[in-house]
This record gives structure tokens, C-alpha cells and sequence, in this order.
């Protein structure tokens, strides 16, 4: 079997690339009434491309969630500067302040009054250098008033911009996830009007006994392996870490880090791990890479299984990888 090449993550504007294509998809869906019903074969298909889809949405949702997390972070410490800034400003207020007095009581105050009350900070530069009366170092606690105005101004417009976009950004790919889960439980629904099973779920038995590894893993591949087959039946979530759910990256990263192994939180960035495998090669505890965009992955668990977190409305579960998975693998990682 000939295994796709993919050079690394394909990063998408959230309200552009993935849910155009998702929405190619979806389009016939709504007039469904108006067609004919839809063939077994063709549910199945459209199930199939769904999953891909959504499965980059999910990725591209967990981004937005890193880069609205970040900003948040810059927030905190900008705020942290601006607060700092501010005292330094009510210092050099006060000083500029006492250059005012000292200029009233020498009758001549207009200079330095008017560098107080200025639109534009950075022309008391211009009106400092021109006070002849005052000392060196009275200039400079002048000059310092300005730049001081001006870097706090620059990091609360900072702030803001990087926390607005942030949002923007969260807000637009959360909309477009409602849309993806109702859109895949429309196709389930049909599918199971049809007798047999759901090809992107082969093997799977979620009724029955839990399973529990048997393999002969060791180290911290045992460890991160037991914790995924610890997770079977929790229910999947979007942007899940765990405890109560668990997206696909979410379950990777969760159980190596249950072997104390740090690796990082999206199917793009996992990508970037260094130790890449092929398909003969494969060892329990490797990551498995799923679509060209790289929009799902699971924990191969050997013997031709895996354990992952499949897709909304299911639960992590136990997969063989034979037909449908082993034909969307696109790559492994090793921890």
C-alpha cells in the first residue's frame, strides 16, 4: 500500500479553507427533500467526507483555542507592564508637577505648564529642549514624562488588538463547529437506517466489555497505552483534555503525559515531533497521522488496532486500522 507524503500542517484562515469545503458538503444535505433518497454507498461516502472534514475543524478549533489562550496570557503581562507604566507616569507626573511650581514661583511658568497639558506627549521634547532655566536633569525627568506617556499608550493599543483578533477568531470557528456536528449527526442518522456497519468505525464494539491491553509494550509506551485503554467510553469532545472527554490530539497528548512525556496539543504541532515512522515500522505507542491535512490521529496499540477519540456523538474506542483507516494514514510519530 502506497502511504501519501505530507510535508507538514496546512494552516487554514478559520473562516475560510475548511468549512468552505465543509460547506460544499453540507449544501446538498439541504435539499435533500427535493432528491432522491440517498444509496447506502453515498451515506457512506458522505460520512466519510464529513469525518475529514470536521476532523480539521476540530484541529483548527483547537488552535484558535491556543492562540485565544496566548493572547489572554499577553493580556495578563501587558497589563502587568501597563501597571508598571503607570506608576512610573504618577512618579514623573508628580516630578513634572514640582517643575511647574518652582517655574511659577520664578514668574515664569508658561513653559513648563504648557508641557503638562500638550495633545501630543511627544512635543514636550521639543518645548523641554527649550527650557533654558532648568537643569540637565530636570530635562531629562521631562523627556521621561513623555516617553512614558507613549509606551503605555503603544501597550494598552497592543493589548487590545491582540486580544480582540483572538476572539474574533475563537468566536467564527465556534459557530462553525455547530454547524459540522449537525451536519454529521444528519448522516448518521441515515446511515443507520441501512443494515451493517459504519466503515470509519470497524471493529469497534462499544456495547461490549471494556477491553484492556494484552500487548507486550513496555515502558512508557505501556504506560501511555494502558492510560488510553483506561479512556475507552469516555465521550468525545471538542477540545477536550480529559477527564470527562477527550478530542483525538487530546487523548495522545494526555496519554504520554500520563508516562510523563511532554508532547505538544494539536494533530499539526504532534506532526512536528521528530521521530517519524512508516507504516512497516509501526510499534505500540506511536502516533498514527490521518488525512491529507492532517485532521485526526490515534494511539496504535499494535496487532493492527488503535485506540482514538473518534468523532462527536461517539466515545474513544478500540479500531482495527484495515480498510478505511489504513487507507487515510498519512504518517507516524514516535514519542
Amino acid at each position: 500500500m502506497q502511504k501519501r507524503k505530507n510535508s507538514g500542517p496546512r494552516r487554514r484562515l478559520l473562516w475560510g479553507g475548511a468549512f468552505i469545503a465543509f460547506g460544499g458538503v453540507l449544501a446538498p444535505t439541504a435539499v435533500a427533500n427535493a432528491e432522491p433518497e440517498p444509496t447506502r454507498e453515498e451515506v457512506e461516502q458522505r460520512i466519510e467526507e464529513l469525518l475529514e472534514e470536521t476532523s480539521t475543524l476540530v484541529q483548527d478549533y483547537n488552535e484558535a483555542e491556543e492562540v485565544f489562550e496566548a493572547a489572554e496570557a499577553e493580556v495578563d503581562d501587558l497589563e502587568g507592564q501597563i501597571g508598571s507604566e503607570e506608576e512610573v507616569y504618577a512618579e514623573l507626573r508628580r516630578s513634572v508637577g514640582e517643575l511647574a511650581s518652582t517655574s511659577y514661583q520664578s514668574n515664569d511658568p508658561d513653559s513648563v505648564a504648557a508641557a503638562l497639558f500638550v495633545d501630543n506627549p511627544s512635543e514636550i521634547f521639543e518645548q523641554a529642549a527649550d527650557l533654558s532655566y532648568l537643569s540637565e536633569a530636570s530635562r531629562l525627568r521631562l523627556e521621561d514624562f513623555a516617553e512614558s506617556d507613549a509606551r503605555l499608550i503603544a501597550l494598552k493599543e497592543e493589548a487590545d488588538i491582540a486580544y480582540g483578533e483572538a476572539e474574533e477568531q475563537l468566536k467564527e470557528v465556534e459557530k462553525n463547529k455547530e454547524k459540522a456536528e449537525e451536519a454529521l449527526e444528519e448522516q448518521e442518522e441515515l446511515l443507520a437506517a441501512f443494515d451493517g456497519d459504519d466503515p470509519t468505525a470497524s471493529g469497534e464494539s462499544p456495547n461490549g466489555p471494556t477491553p484492556a491491553y494484552t500487548g507486550s509494550a513496555s515502558g512508557n509506551a505501556r504506560t501511555a497505552i494502558d492510560f488510553a485503554y483506561s479512556k475507552i467510553g469516555v465521550p468525545y469532545l471538542w477540545g477536550g483534555t480529559g477527564p470527562n472527554g477527550y478530542d483525538c490530539s487530546g487523548l495522545t497528548q494526555a496519554s504520554w503525559a500520563a508516562a510523563g512525556v511532554s508532547i505538544p496539543r494539536t494533530t499539526y504541532s504532534q506532526w512536528e515531533l521528530p521521530n517519524a515512522v512508516a507504516w512497516e515500522d509501526l510499534q505500540p505507542g506511536d502516533i498514527l497521522f490521518f488525512f491529507p491535512d492532517l485532521g485526526h490521529n490515534g494511539l496504535y496499540v499494535g496487532n493492527g488496532m488503535m485506540v482514538h477519540a473518534p468523532s462527536s456523538g461517539k466515545t474513544v474506542s478500540e479500531v482495527r486500522l484495515a480498510d478505511y483507516w489504513a487507507a487515510q494514514f498519512v504518517g507516524a510519530r514516535r514519542p
